[in-house]
Formats: structure tokens, sequence, C-alpha cells
């Protein structure tokens, strides 16, 4: 029997004191912040009939789902499909507008409706919609969790309203720890609600990571 509801979930704040966009590098975890943002992220949802939970393999999310599993003793299963995109600027101190000034970065700026710098929007919107559509597929009828990165989470987001996937990134309406709630009505999912738990804990966060 198909779920009810797909939550989608952004990780809590990452340990980044150096603030680099870190994108799909390896070792950044949750800050102390972070998991307090995760765990009221879990509770927000308490009582609710959850069937599975699944988590992109980055340690951000992985640890962003532990609080789901340990609350509604679920298994964390990991999704390749619902990773952040790779980028080009992985490791650097991206500030726009000031990366104008480096010659270097120009061939990677040259089409933001792509966006040239990095894995285009389509493909990302194609990848999450499938795994979003086999977990639903897949599940045991009641709700499921996915914890997942904010571009493609917007990019779902944008998808199922039939808007443009290409946007300006200072933008985006997915906040950290933020959940976007989908339904199945005939043979699409639309957006039923979007939540921000963690909205007290925003002022003190730094979000980075991503373009």
């Amino acid at each position: 029997m198909p779920a009810d509801l797909i939550h989608l979930v952004r990780h809590g704040e990452v340990h980044n004191p150096d603030r680099i966009l870190y994108g799909r590098l390896p070792g950044y975890h949750l800050s102390e912040l972070g998991h307090q943002m995760a765990d009221v992220a879990a509770a927000s949802l308490a009582d609710r009939p959850l069937t599975a939970l699944y988590a992109s393999p980055l340690q951000r999310a992985q640890e962003s789902a532990q609080p789901w599993s340990e609350r509604y003793n679920l298994p964390i299963v990991t999704e390749e499909r619902i990773i952040e995109p790779v980028n080009w600027f992985e490791g650097s101190r991206f500030q726009f507008p000031q990366v104008l000034g480096n010659p270097r970065a120009w061939p990677q700026l040259i089409n933001p409706l792509k966006p040239s710098w990095g894995e285009a929007f389509l493909s990302v919107e194609a990848r999450m919609l499938e795994a979003i559509d086999e977990a639903w597929a897949a599940a045991d009828g009641g709700e499921i969790v996915m914890a997942s990165h904010q571009m493609p989470i917007v990019m779902v987001a944008r998808s199922v309203k039939k808007m443009r996937l290409a946007h300006d990134p200072r933008r985006r309406r997915c906040t950290l720890s933020s959940i976007t709630t989908l339904a199945r009505e005939g043979d699409k999912f639309v957006e039923v609600d979007y939540q921000e738990p963690a909205g007290d804990l925003l002022a003190a966060s730094t979000d980075l990571g991503a373009v």
C-alpha cells in the first residue's frame, strides 16, 4: 500500500568554521546547533505513522536522520539519489558577486539557467522524483521521511508546482531542518505543507554549502 505523505527534511546546521562551500566533500558533520535542529524537526511530527526513513549518504544528512530513527525505531536507508549535487566551487569560500573577480571561475558561471557550475537542475529533479516515486510505491502505508539537502528539495518543490527550475539560490525557500511535505494526487505529487520547526534557532545559525 503506497505512502500517504512524504516529508522531505533538510539537514541541520553544519560545523563549518572556515565557511567553506562544502558540497559533497566528506567530513562535514552537524554542529551542536545542527543536532538541536534535527531533534526539533523529528519532534515536530510526533505520533505520526512513519513507516520508512531515507537519508542521503552525506554525513550531515545521516546525522539529521538519526533522531527520526531513534524516535520512531526505524532503520536509516541510504538513498544515493537524494544527495547534494556536484559543484565546481566545492572547497572554496564562494561569495557572490566577489567570485566574478576570478577569471578561472568565469566559464563555470556562463549559464546560470543550467547551471554551468554543477549538476543540471533537470538532472537533480529527475533523480529526486525517481527516488520519491519508488519510496512512495514501496511503502507499507503511513508516511515517509527523506533527509536530503536544500537544492534537491527546492527542485522537487518547484517541479511539483510547475515552476521554472532555474532560480536565484539566494531566494530558496528551504531553511535548515525545514520540512516540505508531499502527497500523491492521481499520477503526480503535490506539495501539501511546508514548515520550519527549527525557526527559532535559525537566527543563531550559519547556512552555507550550496549555490
